[in-house]
């Protein structure tokens, strides 16, 4: 029975300043450990609930944040980008379920840290008509495979936005938000203790749980936090500009949809 992890840092217990997610200072490297510590968990949890083989991917910044040599030797890990698919690389039909662990709240919610893929650059993303973050976009790519999400991490404000899109998925609500920047969480060790509770009742529960999927062809809508970043994604051929601040596109698929906002995203260095 194979599980995959995708491993984000926002929705760590502990977790509530930019600083967390940033390279180079001492407050990175705290997050870090408690990341790696809570995916460990969730491996430990997975394995108790009848998983053969798991695979994680780290799925936050530059994808280089998890710590190898801590990491639980049952599971194999994907580091660094780019990569094809991202925050989901390596998800094949043959998986039962996902892992969203340490995610968040999309971008303008009230959530801890909350964003869409890139917080400079996207304000709202919609993916044939619902307004999605990371775990909803990538859930319908996981949809698309066949392949249900069956346990998401994070905080209070994760757990409210997507419940209606993953019914019957397994949550672990580490802590709570009080805005942007602050939360109530759990003390580390009693967040490890529940993620590996909740990973071990997903995976013995995974057959039950459907998959997110989107009916017919797939439109994308994309409204950036600026003009300048409007204009940039404007002379991409296949966009269709809709005003000031927002593109279309018309992707195959959600995996073409995720190759568009990916690549969008990239196009924002241009203007940092």
């Amino acid at each position: 029975m194979k599980i995959y992890i995708s491993a984000d840092i926002e929705g760590v217990a502990g977790v509530v300043n930019p600083q967390h997610g940033v390279m180079g200072n001492g407050e990175y490297e705290r997050a870090r450990r408690l990341m790696t510590q809570e995916v460990n968990a969730a491996v430990e949890g997975a394995f108790a609930g009848g998983a053969t083989d798991v695979l994680v991917n780290d799925s936050h910044g530059d994808m280089r944040n998890l710590l190898p040599e801590d990491l639980d030797p049952r599971a194999e890990v994907i580091l660094g980008k780019p990569k094809p698919i991202n925050m989901f690389e390596g998800l094949t039909p043959e998986h039962v379920g996902v892992f969203c662990l340490g995610y968040h709240a999309r971008a303008r919610a009230h959530g801890i840290l909350a964003h869409t893929v890139n917080g400079f650059a996207f304000g709202r993303i919609h993916l044939n008509g619902l307004e999605l973050g990371e775990a909803g976009l990538y859930g319908a790519y996981a949809g698309s495979l066949g392949v249900p999400v069956i346990l998401l991490t994070g905080d209070d404000c994760l757990q409210a936005e997507t419940q209606e899109l993953f019914p019957g998925a397994t949550y672990a609500v580490v802590k709570h938000s009080l805005g942007q920047r602050s939360a109530r969480s759990l003390a580390p060790e009693r967040a490890r203790a529940l993620i590996r509770q909740k990973a071990e009742e997903a995976v013995r529960n995974a057959a039950a749980v459907e998959p997110f999927t989107l009916e017919g062809p797939c439109r994308l809508e994309v409204e950036f936090n600026s003009p300048a970043m409007c204009d940039l994604a404007a002379v991409i051929p296949a966009a269709t500009r809709l005003d000031a601040v927002r593109v279309a596109f018309s992707p195959e698929s959600p995996e073409h949809a995720l190759r568009w906002v990916n690549t969008l995203s990239a196009l924002s260095s241009f203007l940092r």
